[in-house]
């Protein structure tokens, strides 16, 4: 099994490489798999080739195979103007259209504020979406006052959760002291996502009873 980490950042070392990592750490603790980095700083130049001469050069083409032949994706980039970089939107817009199709992908984002954090619905869910991935549940955002707080490390846990039972159900289901709970967001009696801990059961007011109560008032 083989698990693409796409990583759009420019610096080094990066926050978005960082947040990459542990989104890679928390999908390998409950799937085992190969891991492959692709680091979209060094094809740069490769990519802008592309664009102009209509043929990937050696090693943007290696890469490309690679999320071709991946079984999950995981792909980060940094916030630039509001949305994803320019560098990670020109990757995706080279990769075969086929490619996706059907595969599960983790997308995050890095930014210096949590004002960008709808990045990862307004921007990276449609783009995967248009080229047919499946796009998980949960998207990571990290701004940077989330690094050492708990509630991206969580995130982090439930996403990587999400990408190991869409990449191998049948292998994270059957193993005895891997923690998926994580991974499913608590849902009501009917089904719709709550943020009711299925534990404590659930309380359910006919909506009949709630009509004839302010008819009482």
């Amino acid at each position: 099994m083989k698990l693409v980490v796409v990583s759009a950042g420019l610096s080094s070392p990066s926050s978005t490489r960082l947040l990459a990592d542990r989104l890679t750490a928390a999908t390998v603790r409950q799937v085992d798999a190969e891991v492959e980095v692709v680091e979209l700083r060094d094809l740069a130049t490769e990519i802008a080739q592309h664009f102009v001469t209509g043929f990937p050069p050696a090693r943007l083409a290696a890469a490309l195979d690679a999320v071709a032949a991946a079984d999950g994706l995981i792909a980060v980039t940094p916030v630039f103007a509001g949305s994803y970089s320019g560098l990670f939107k020109s990757f995706f817009d080279v990769i075969d259209k086929d490619a996706l199709t059907g595969k599960p992908v983790l997308v995050g984002a890095t930014g210096g504020t949590a004002r960008h954090s709808l990045v990862t619905e307004h921007a990276l869910r449609p783009l995967f979406t248009y080229l047919r991935a499946l796009v998980l549940p949960t998207a990571v955002f990290a701004a940077s006052e989330d690094w050492g707080e708990e509630g991206l490390q969580r995130r982090i846990a439930r996403a990587g959760g999400e990408l190991a039972r869409f990449m191998a159900p049948a292998v994270v289901d059957a193993a005895p002291d891997v923690d998926t709970t994580a991974a499913i967001a608590p849902r009501s009696l009917t089904g719709a996502i709550t943020s009711v801990d299925p534990a404590e059961g659930f309380e359910v007011t006919p909506f009949e009873q709630r009509l004839a109560a302010l008819r009482a008032e």
